[in-house]
């Protein structure tokens, strides 16, 4: 299987012109700019969030990438090869670090609770089954892992399924939630429009739909994945070829990393 050839590129703007290279010259501003991106990714690969997005976004771009060069070759070898089993371990590390997600995930199911009495009925029932769902999901897989790593004796199918469709139903009530919210903060922006409401207030409810418009692409994203894990002959489970199940993972752990740096709260399994 030969490699893919390198990403094309335009030639320097200054040949562009008809004009010869010119020297290059260090520039303060630049190296300071690079120091402070390298501190930004260390401080990010520090945290344990953040280098599980980090490491979210490898996996799937390593799937991507490897499903894309493979092809319709089966079993793919060599680069392809490479990248689908890079994917297969980061993918393999996320399952065992989840194994201490269980406490975290219940602090905040307690710390949530029914909700805040100010807000939406609805949205505070959705919230309170999405955080069942997320509950109920850790232990049934580390159940699935423990029966693969013959920890102990139980068929894994069973377990890796019910923890796959607990997943796919906590991304179905996060997306009903973003969309019932979607609709209480259209009303209000209409509402806004025929007052004489300020313009921060205006301002930071339409960053709000800007943020639950991509929560809703990325639990899209992953939960057309989420229903591909499922047992075939559930809608299009076991369908998508590697490369979509890595372009849908990319785009869902990007909208993720995105909203982590603006401040958001994404936390995609």
């Amino acid at each position: 299987m030969a490699t893919a050839p390198p990403p094309s590129r335009r030639a320097p703007r200054q040949l562009q012109a008809g004009r010869g290279p010119r020297p290059v010259t260090s520039h303060p501003g630049s190296v300071a700019m690079a120091a402070g991106a390298l501190s930004g990714l260390v401080a990010v690969l520090e945290t344990y969030r953040g280098r599980d997005r980090v490491v979210r976004a490898l996996c799937y771009g390593c799937q991507l990438a490897g499903g894309a060069l493979a092809g319709p070759q089966a079993p793919p070898s060599g680069l392809p090869g490479s990248l689908l089993a890079v994917s297969a371990q980061l993918s393999a590390c996320r399952t065992a670090l989840r194994l201490f997600d269980d406490f975290a995930m219940l602090g905040y199911s307690c710390s949530y609770g029914l909700g805040p009495k100010d807000e939406d009925v609805l949205v505070r029932g959705l919230s309170v089954l999405c955080n069942l769902a997320n509950q109920l999901y850790y232990p049934c897989e580390h159940v699935a892992w423990a029966a693969d790593a013959g920890i102990i004796r139980v068929g894994s199918q069973k377990w890796w399924t019910l923890s796959t469709a607990l997943w796919a139903s906590s991304l179905l009530l996060g997306i009903l939630r973003s969309l019932r919210i979607l609709f209480q903060l259209r009303r209000k922006l209409r509402q806004h429009q025929c007052s004489t409401s300020s313009p921060p207030s205006r301002r930071e409810m339409k960053a709000r739909v800007k943020a639950e418009v991509l929560s809703v692409l990325a639990d899209l994203a992953d939960l057309s994945n989420a229903i591909h894990w499922l047992p075939p002959g559930f809608l299009w489970a076991g369908h998508f070829p590697p490369w979509l199940v890595g372009l849908l993972g990319t785009i869902s752990s990007l909208i993720g990393i995105y909203q982590a740096s603006r401040g958001g709260n994404s936390e995609a399994v």
